[in-house]
């Protein structure tokens, strides 16, 4: 009875964490320009090839939109699509996407994730912040969902 009671405490701990972590406070800006998007492409392409990881980047305005979107050679075709939601996941709901894979992970509560729309939980989407404004999104696949944050901040380290 001591165990289960101190495993509900832990649980309803990190449900309250995961909580506190979703909360969106950046505000949208105007959507990226093409030659943001650009410099943010680049830069997750740059870490994608120094680590020889084929995979598909996305890069969405603050609308949602396509702005950019690059596969690269070998990189299986199902990760255009995954690439894309979880950019859009990303810039809908204004929070990587890591923080609906933990949500997920955690169960219980966090299993409400999976009936939100446009709600990717797998970590590879992140948002862009520009001047202190989301103005689009980012969003890779075609590697493990860690691999995949690594590009997808490399690129987004290169808007700043």
């Amino acid at each position: 009875m001591k165990n289960r009671a101190l495993v509900l405490v832990l649980a309803a701990t990190l449900l309250a964490a995961v909580a506190a972590a979703q909360t969106p406070t950046t505000p949208y800006g105007a959507p990226i320009s093409l030659e943001q998007a650009k410099k943010v492409l680049a830069g997750a392409e740059a870490e994608a090839r120094k680590n020889s990881w084929n995979v598909v980047i996305a890069i969405l305005d603050s609308g949602g939109h396509l702005v950019l979107l690059q596969r690269l050679d070998n990189t299986q075709f199902a990760s255009v699509e995954v690439a894309q939601q979880k950019a859009y996941s990303a810039v809908a709901f204004r929070r990587p996407t890591k923080v609906f894979q933990d949500g997920v992970a955690a169960g219980g509560e966090g299993l409400r994730i999976l009936k939100l729309a446009g709600a990717t939980p797998v970590e590879g989407g992140l948002p862009l912040i520009f001047d202190g404004k989301l103005v689009g999104s980012i969003g890779v696949s075609g590697v493990t969902s860690q691999q995949d944050n690594q590009i997808a901040k490399a690129g987004a380290d290169a808007l700043k």
